[in-house]
């Protein structure tokens, strides 16, 4: 069992950057898909950015050019650096990891911006 631990959210101005992280209480190494995901008051939570094993990234039309994801297998830590922030990327961000037997999930951490 892998645990993800999400951190780096807060309150950020629009144009702002941020740095989430997830760390993971194992080794991501046999995790094919790694993402972030996100959810806002009264929405569905949606797919941010993605990244497989082979390095592969994946962004929402939305936040492309802005977020980039990134995996550190030795440090078993996925980050998302967002930059330009706006005050529609407002919402609880989630880190999820997919193994060929398992889907993991964090407890989310809070991204808020606002002037």
């Amino acid at each position: 069992q892998v645990q993800l631990v999400e951190s780096g959210g807060g309150l950020v101005q629009p144009g702002g950057s941020l740095r989430l992280s997830c760390a993971a209480s194992g080794s991501i190494r046999s995790m094919f898909f790694m993402g972030w995901y996100r959810q806002a008051p009264g929405k569905q939570r949606a797919l941010v950015a993605s990244i497989t094993s082979g390095g592969r990234t994946n962004y929402a039309d939305s936040v492309e050019g802005r977020f980039t994801i990134t995996r550190d297998n030795a440090k078993n830590t996925v980050y998302l650096q967002m930059n330009s922030l706006k005050p529609e990327d407002t919402a609880d961000y989630y880190c999820n990891a997919r193994s060929a037997a398992n889907n993991y999930w964090g407890q989310g951490t809070q991204v808020t911006v606002s002037s």
